[in-house]
């Protein structure tokens, strides 16, 4: 993988003062029909943090973020974005890659990237312009039609096109979305250096993993409400240490069969290793005693439940 090293690294940026958020949501609801899409939803996005949105299809991301590109107005409540509460569906500090993609498909690579740069004010030259698109191998496709491209192609070129400006506020709608594993590291990289030199990201996404290992804040949404807000850490903690990790040998005429047992909630089988979450005011001794009396235990862990394990209990059947 070939690395030009950091680009788009700013020498001046508009600063908010200390203490100001990047996004504040005030109890913001919006319906169409008689759907309620969100429902009374606050949240705070810390300046320079990465904040990231999980939850079922559905749930009320995507209105979210249309919300705060000003696409469509709330119903109800107030909507800050850096600092300003104008109507204003453009803002030139602000970069928005919608869940649906979508590109010139006339128009050379690099004419798009320059037009879309110059849309948000930034006159981007063609090294600027050659150096992201052999960051994202996409080096010997600048003078070809957007037409000749791959899904995967159009897909880093539409991401190119949406930091391009070098935005102090990032909003992406699953941007990791059909991109195989070797160029979602790469966006990831990208998008660490954009924070470190002063971006805000809020992005959404359905990859609990990624969300646990890039995010310093995530939010759950849940058929329109915030069911979750925080830190992981913090997330962990409120969801208690209610999960263990067991791999038992079974004798050779036992029901491998884990359902029945006293105080477990819920079973999930992950191959070598079966899951447990523990029912409320359950002792995990107690439990330990219970597997020893129907197999040998050859491993047990007590473990904080993963953001994987906290978005299925809540989400539940809709998670699927």
């Amino acid at each position: 993988m070939r690395d030009v090293g950091k680009i788009g690294e700013r020498s001046t940026i508009a600063v908010l003062p200390q203490g100001t958020n990047a996004i504040e949501l005030e109890d913001v609801s919006k319906s169409f029909g008689d759907h309620r899409a969100v429902e009374g939803l606050s949240l705070r996005v810390p300046t320079g943090s990465i904040y990231g949105f999980i939850g079922p299809n559905g749930s009320g991301k995507t209105t979210t973020l249309r919300m705060i590109m000003r696409i469509i107005h709330a119903d109800h409540g107030r909507i800050a974005v850096l600092g300003e509460q104008t109507c204003r569906a453009a803002n030139d500090r602000i970069g928005y890659l919608p869940e649906e993609r979508g590109l010139y498909r006339q128009m050379k690579v690099i004419d798009l990237l320059r037009f879309h740069s110059q849309l948000k004010g930034h006159a981007a030259s063609r090294d600027e312009i050659g150096q992201w698109l052999a960051r994202l191998e996409l080096a010997e496709w600048g003078d070809r039609k957007v037409e000749a491209l791959s899904k995967g192609m159009s897909q880093k070129v539409q991401f190119i096109a949406t930091i391009i400006a070098r935005p102090q506020l990032l909003l992406l709608d699953e941007p990791f979305s059909g991109l195989d594993p070797i160029n979602a590291e790469v966006i990831r990289r990208i998008l660490m250096e954009l924070v470190r030199n002063g971006t805000t990201v809020l992005f959404s996404t359905h990859d609990m993993e990624v969300a646990q290992t890039l995010c310093d804040w995530i939010l759950m949404i849940h058929k329109g409400r915030k069911v979750l807000d925080g830190t992981l850490r913090q997330i962990q903690e409120e969801h208690g240490r209610d999960v263990l990790r067991v791999r038992l040998n079974w004798p050779a005429d036992a029901k491998a069969n884990l359902a029945d047992l006293p105080g477990i909630a819920q079973v999930s089988d992950m191959g070598n290793i079966q899951q447990l979450r523990l029912a409320p005011g359950a002792d995990h001794q107690r439990v330990l005693a219970a597997l020893m009396a129907r197999a040998a235990v050859e491993h047990f862990e007590v473990a904080q439940p993963s953001l994987r394990d906290i978005f299925l209990q809540i989400a539940g059947g809709d998670a699927a």
